[in-house]
């Protein structure tokens, strides 16, 4: 339909048979908020005589590359660090339609040199009502612990817990801890943090993040949430009891649950000294029975820290 719309203003404004963009101008500039995002040569829009005026496809394919461009994801409102609420914040992006029309506009509009954007906004999907109808009830928590004075390793759960930090899961739907977490690299804040455990290397670059996803799986199972996806390390890991660890790595597996109540979940999670704490609220109306979870141990193995391991990827 919108092709077809917009085919018809080519028409429409073009005249039977007169290639007017050609004649009149040779480029049109692209602002947004008053800067020139994008300048594009009028010709390589236009079609012969005979043809359809105005090429669509490539209109098209220049609205989707601003698309790509011009785009601000909105902030989700969260629960800061004293407890209070933070309101979102709007993004917005490219208003595809409005865009291919009035660039086609501007093409036959002898006196227009230049176009601005449209823009829609997007709001956030999670406000601060919203915060505060889910904060109400803890349905399920867990609590792990680790040698703080690995730095390296330390960072890497930290940076792990705040990603996953207040994040809403809704009903039906299903939180991955990868997509969430994302790959983890030098260049996102991650360090190499390689241990040996018992005598086995254990952990290379992002270690430690297996610790947090072990502690939300148990936190989540705490809360009788319904998990798609986990998988165990092939050997104990010592921050979880045998058979509560959930193994993830960018390339491999990944730990998977789906929301199975009526309301929206938050995570909280938190990192105080040696200690990594999850919980998940819900609003008052859900009618949980926690799961029994055998709680950590707070005896942390024997480490010997390596400083030259290479190429580790293990998490």
């Amino acid at each position: 339909m919108m092709k077809m719309v917009l085919l018809g203003l080519s028409i429409l404004v073009g005249g039977a048979g007169v290639a007017a963009p050609v004649a009149e101008k040779e480029q049109i500039s692209i602002l947004h908020d008053g800067d020139e995002v994008k300048k594009v040569e009028v010709i390589p829009f236009t079609h012969e005589v005979g043809e359809p005026f105005v090429d669509l496809e490539r209109v098209g394919k220049l609205s989707r590359e601003l698309s790509e461009q011009l785009v601000q994801e909105p902030v989700n409102a969260k629960i800061g660090k004293s407890g209070e609420i933070l309101s979102g914040e709007p993004g917005f992006k490219v208003y595809e339609e409005k865009f291919q029309t009035k660039f086609i506009q501007t093409l036959y509009e002898p006196s227009k040199q230049s176009m601005t954007v449209p823009l829609m906004t997007v709001h956030p999907k999670v406000d601060s009502e919203l915060i505060a109808h889910i904060r109400t009830q803890q349905i399920g928590q867990y609590v792990t612990y680790f040698n703080s004075r690995n730095e390296e390793r330390t960072h890497n759960i930290q940076l792990s817990s705040d990603a996953i930090d207040n994040h809403v899961v809704f009903p039906n739907e299903v939180f991955s801890f990868n997509e969430v977490v994302g790959k983890r690299t030098k260049e996102k804040g991650y360090k190499p943090a390689p241990v040996i455990v018992k005598g086995e290397v254990t952990e290379g670059i992002g270690g430690g993040i297996c610790q947090v996803s072990s502690t939300l799986f148990n936190a989540v199972d705490h809360a009788r949430i319904k998990i798609v996806e986990r998988y165990s390390h092939s050997k104990q890991v010592p921050y979880v009891p045998p058979g509560r660890d959930a193994t993830v790595s960018w390339w491999g597996p990944d730990f998977t649950f789906k929301n199975n109540y009526n309301e929206p979940v938050l995570i909280r999670s938190n990192v105080v000294g040696g200690t990594l704490r999850i919980a998940i609220y819900s609003a008052n109306g859900v009618d949980v029975k926690p799961r029994d979870i055998p709680d950590a141990s707070k005896e942390l193995p024997d480490e010997i820290h390596i400083d030259n391991l290479k190429d580790g990827f293990m998490e």
